[in-house]
């Protein structure tokens, strides 16, 4: 699963979705809205790649993932071709250290016991959190983190369903809403 499934979320959630007896159905369409981030990551990296020929931009494709597109969001990221081979080494080397650890915890979960206890879900968040709060400088985006950490906890809170993707597109729509008040604002100084 690790050589085609290059996203952490996915594997973990399909993985328990897969141990839980879930349909098919239920397990694309978890990975379906899962994944659409990627979809928008692509987006927003379009014109940095469009110089880039196909196979370029599928290799960056694949790689990209939550920590690629941290750091490539700056503006001077695959304008380049050095910054090509940049993207390309750091997604690489995602990749093989995903691979490589994949393995490890394979084998770390059958011999070491109790794993579960030992709270190294945390991890991960921990890891997000330190990704998302450096690229923090507008008060929109500031209001979409704020928004999306709130209700996540609400929401699991209150055992609600579909956290991830609730929170998400709340946070999303509430950064939208700040950006377009504070570019009116901005617009009407102008004036």
């Amino acid at each position: 699963m690790p050589l085609l499934v290059f996203a952490g979320a996915v594997q973990l959630v399909s993985i328990e979705l897969i141990a839980g007896n879930a349909s098919i159905a239920s397990i694309l369409i978890t990975t379906f809205i899962i994944s659409s981030r990627h979809f928008l990551y692509g987006l927003s990296l379009r014109n940095k790649v469009q110089n880039l020929n196909s196979k370029q931009r599928y290799l960056i494709g694949f790689l990209l993932t939550d920590e690629l597109f941290a750091l490539s969001s700056s503006k001077k990221a695959f304008q380049h071709h050095q910054r090509f081979i940049y993207g390309l080494a750091a997604g690489g080397s995602f990749y093989f250290f995903w691979l490589v650890w994949n393995v490890l915890g394979v084998y770390a979960g059958s011999v070491l016991p109790n794993l579960t206890n030992l709270g190294l879900d945390f991890a991960i968040a921990v890891t997000f959190i330190a990704l998302v709060i450096p690229s923090i400088k507008s008060m929109a985006t500031l209001t979409a983190v704020v928004v999306s950490a709130l209700l996540s906890v609400l929401m699991t809170l209150y055992e609600l369903p579909f956290v991830l993707v609730g929170a998400s597109l709340c946070a999303m729509l509430a950064g939208f809403i700040v950006c377009r008040k504070s570019n009116r604002i901005v617009e009407g100084r102008g004036k």
